[in-house]
This record gives C-alpha cells, structure tokens and sequence, in this order.
C-alpha cells in the first residue's frame, strides 16, 4: 500500500474515564484501517457515543493504549467528555 492511501485510512481512538479510578482519561484502543473499523463497530454495538475530530484522533493516537492522555490534550478531551455527557443525557 502507498503512503497516501495509508494517509487515507479511518483513524479511532477509544478513551475510557471513571473518575472514580482514573486520574485521567485513559486510552483503551487505538488504530487506522480495519482496526479502526472495529473500534467504531464495537462501541456502536454497545452504546457508545461517537464524536468525530480528526486533529484530536491523530494527536491521541500517539499515545500508547493503557496510557492516560497527556496534559496538553485535557482541555481538548474535556470538550468531548462534555459532549458525551450532553448527549447521553439528551438521549438517554
């Protein structure tokens, strides 16, 4: 495959935060291509909202799973936690 296909390929990143236990939101699964088809397919099939930001994908992606994101993406992952919340509540 070539570099701009693979440049192409879906990105997802799954965050997971209890702030019963976590620090800080943590990454649980990351990937592009047919990993990335499989984290979106499974957290549709279990409920879980979706929000598309491909900057905050591809900085995120950069971190290792099992890793909390770091301090310069709290502020941008807070955003998306809210939306979530506001969503979940909306919907829910």
């Amino acid at each position: 495959m070539d570099a701009n296909a693979d440049a192409q390929l879906r990105q997802a990143v799954a965050l997971r935060y209890r702030q019963s236990q976590d620090a800080a939101p943590r990454v649980t699964a990351s990937g592009q291509g047919r990993i990335a088809d499989a984290i979106i397919k499974r957290a549709q099939e279990t409920g879980v909202t979706l929000m598309e930001d491909p900057d905050l994908v591809n900085l995120l992606s950069k971190v290792p799973v099992g890793d909390t994101i770091p301090l310069p993406l709290y502020k941008a992952v807070a955003e998306v936690l809210a939306y979530v919340y506001r969503v979940n509540k909306t919907v829910g």
